[in-house]
């Protein structure tokens, strides 16, 4: 059976996690290890293993990347309509474990490409689900150990991504690609079944019915009374024939976002290169430090281990002082000056690659030279990405948040689908200097592009009272 919400007005502060949260965290850990693990020799195992060209390896993990942010869209659907957040996140994980299984026992091309699809389907699914199915769990008088919860699952998220991403590789180039593959399915159903052990104690939010106002409602109302549209009134304002002037009002807040978020694309599609391109070029440098060798796969471990350290220095060091400096830290300043850090990140990778050009393959460069682009990259991503969380919540009413939060997943699909596009024409050879100062200018560009549209943006602020 499953609790149901009370009333806390009368019943004093709880400090206490409730007592299922322990299966919700139990699962993310293993899933983030799943996910990260499997990724992380995914561009290897193409190259070396199914002999992709590097090219096509890129390609192919970045249409990977996208589908994974392109299928919340569908798992919201099904949690908020159909099937409810528990069920849809039980029935998508074990979607995710088959795509597992299948990459481990199927291991050719159209195992890969079946296996990346189910794992998508899966992890894209349960990904606007699960975070919302932790705050479910809390009653009112425990609403202030929300963001103590948040913390711990973002700490688990970085905790599974680091050891998965040093221990994996290491596995694929010792056991193969089977056991590499398999480890990361057994996580994954390890997750699965701790997720459903708490079955009973979980608080059940049941699907609803749409009210008829949401954003696509309001949309295709408006393109289907064009005509009836007074002189003087927006495209939007023809849904008035069906809709209040409320529901207008909080479409346009979301499609104003929505233009400014189209210029954040383009930081996903460097981003995520660290897993591609950065990982490229590390097989062609020294990967033997102190004595001690790497995989080139391994190198993008210092992003989780970075991210726990930088998220305090920033928010508790470098915002308040840039505040105290004169230069106030709003957050499309925060996300402008993120965009431009990236640009740099990749302005440093290029440079390292003429290093090894003008080097030559006998005389390599030593793969520590890429810690100094991933500090880079993930400053821009404190920047960029948990700003852009917040920001995005703020920007519309209650009624449209799902909608904005669907966007800004939709930013890293279309990222990823650059990235993804700019590999398949290969007009730069993928991980050489014109390739990635290609990505730096690209990314100055719509950096300033962004800092115009942020200039001319209205800020609202929709918080819940």
């Amino acid at each position: 059976m499953s609790q149901t919400m009370t009333s806390a007005n009368s019943v004093g502060v709880d400090n206490k996690f409730p007592s299922q949260i322990k299966f919700i965290v139990g699962n993310e850990a293993c899933e983030r290890y799943s996910y990260y693990g499997m990724k992380s020799i995914l561009t290897i195992f193409m190259i070396q293993v199914l002999l992709f060209q590097e090219a096509d390896a890129t390609f192919t993990y970045h249409i990977f990347s996208s589908l994974c942010y392109f299928f919340p869209l569908l798992g919201a659907f099904l949690s908020d309509r159909i099937w409810g957040k528990y069920k849809t996140i039980l029935y998508l994980s074990l979607v995710y474990c088959l795509g597992h299984a299948v990459l481990s026992i199927w291991e050719n091309k159209a195992g890969l490409y079946v296996g990346l699809g189910l794992i998508a389907l899966g992890s894209g699914g349960i990904k606007p689900c699960v975070s919302a199915h932790v705050g479910d769990q809390f009653r009112a008088n425990q609403q202030h150990l929300l963001k103590k919860v948040y913390e711990l699952f973002y700490f688990m998220i970085n905790f599974g991504s680091f050891f998965s991403t040093i221990i994996t590789p290491w596995t694929l180039k010792h056991y193969g690609a089977s056991v590499a593959f398999g480890i990361p399915g057994v996580l994954m159903f390890i997750a699965t079944f701790v997720f459903w052990m708490g079955r009973h104690d979980y608080v059940h939010v049941p699907p609803t019915k749409s009210d008829g106002h949401g954003f696509f409602a309001v949309v295709f109302s408006a393109l289907n009374n064009q005509k009836s549209r007074k002189a003087g009134q927006s495209f939007l304002d023809a849904a008035l024939v069906e809709h209040e002037q409320e529901h207008i009002d909080a479409t346009k807040a979301v499609l104003d976002i929505a233009k400014l978020f189209a210029a954040i694309s383009v930081f996903w599609a460097l981003f995520d290169q660290h897993g591609s391109s950065w990982v490229i070029q590390a097989m062609n440098m020294d990967l033997n430090f102190m004595g001690m060798q790497f995989e080139a796969s391994q190198i993008a471990a210092w992003n989780p281990i970075m991210v726990m350290g930088l998220i305090p220095l920033f928010s508790m060091g470098v915002y308040p002082l840039l505040d105290k400096m004169g230069l106030k830290t709003t957050p499309i300043r925060r996300i402008t000056w993120g965009m431009f850090v990236a640009a740099a990140s990749f302005v440093i990778v290029a440079l390292i690659q003429m290093s090894m050009d003008a080097n030559g393959p006998e005389n390599k460069v030593n793969v520590m030279w890429q810690f100094f682009p991933y500090l880079v990259i993930t400053m821009a991503e404190v920047m960029v990405s948990i700003t852009g969380l917040e920001f995005a919540y703020t920007q519309a009413p209650r009624s449209m948040k799902s909608s904005v939060m669907s966007i800004w997943l939709l930013t890293v699909f279309f990222g990823n689908l650059i990235t993804a596009y700019v590999s398949k024409i290969n007009f730069f050879p993928t991980a050489s200097t014109g390739y990635f100062f290609f990505f730096a200018i690209l990314m100055g560009i719509f950096a300033l592009i962004f800092w115009y549209m942020g200039s001319k943006y209205k800020v609202k602020n929709y918080m819940e009272k």
